[in-house]
């Protein structure tokens, strides 16, 4: 994994840029001797990130679901309404 400096970033951006965009390796920003940043394609950012946070709202939803399980309160249609937020 390549290391590039802050500098670095600053005057050659396009350059860093092309080589992330070929390799498709990720690419540590460093200021100083500390890595701050680190530079993904897209398309590692939509795995990585995107869907784990599609992961957390299918979990939160299934949660809610869960807890609304139990005797009949209210009819399953104004339900389903509910969760996908519609108004009545």
């Amino acid at each position: 994994m390549k290391t590039v400096n802050a500098l670095e970033i600053r005057n050659h951006l396009g350059g860093i840029l092309e080589e992330l965009r070929k390799k498709k390796e990720p690419i540590l920003v460093s200021k100083g001797r500390k890595i701050e940043a680190v530079l993904i394609t897209p398309e590692d950012f939509k795995v990585r990130f995107l869907d784990r946070q599609a992961e957390d709202e299918r979990r939160n939803l299934m949660e809610k679901i869960r807890s609304l399980r139990g005797p009949a309160k209210e009819e399953s249609l104004a339900v389903l309404r509910a969760l996908r937020g519609y108004s009545e």
